[in-house]
């Protein structure tokens, strides 16, 4: 199997083009969700941190919903980016490739923890809603941390830190295999 891809080839392409296309996707569903925050801020005042992309289902009712195409495209999108941006980490001094591998180990246990927390506290209060063997509206549920005034959906909450999680242990991952010289690379 080759794990290289170089530019003039088709795979490269192929990855470049499922990149901009996750791009796209990510910018869009963002936009979407900081116009639709504002405008329920300047109504009601308040507004729940991921709520609008919980509850809105794309192309079509009872399809995929935004946090699942925002998780989707973020964790593909950054294995393209692996895929095709390879040799810029090649010419990484040590003392540089160190403090990546620092700060991703510093992710990868802040975004464990948020991830475990999440899903307890969303596990928590689904069962803490079973009332006559009747399920509370998951998507619904919040969080009111780490501002009161500004809680967090507990899905939206769970699926963004664990997409930051799978991409942060797959950075550390790639940083530490064994690093061939740029010369070993072409040959």
């Amino acid at each position: 199997m080759k794990i290289h891809i170089q530019e003039h080839e088709h795979g490269y392409r192929i990855f470049l083009y499922i990149f901009y296309a996750c791009a796209v996707i990510m910018t869009s569903i963002t936009v979407f969700g900081i116009y639709s925050m504002i405008e329920e801020w300047s109504t009601k005042g308040t507004y729940v941190m991921g709520e609008v992309l919980v509850k809105t289902e794309f192309p079509y009712t009872h399809f995929a919903k935004l946090t699942t195409w925002l998780f989707f495209s973020t964790v593909i999108g950054w294995y393209c980016v692996t895929r095709i941006g390879w040799e810029k980490t090649v010419k990484l001094s040590s003392w540089k490739l160190s403090l990546v591998q620092l700060m991703l180990v510093g992710f990868c246990a802040i975004l464990l923890y948020e991830v475990i927390y999440n899903f307890l506290i969303l596990n928590a209060q689904i069962t803490a809603g079973i009332v006559d063997g009747k399920v509370p509206d998951i998507d619904s549920l919040t969080v009111a941390y780490p501002d009161t005034t500004r809680p967090w959906n507990l899905i939206f909450a769970t699926k963004i830190f664990l997409a930051g999680l799978i991409i942060s242990a797959h950075g550390l991952y790639l940083s530490t295999r064994p690093r061939k010289a740029e010369h070993e690379l072409n040959a």
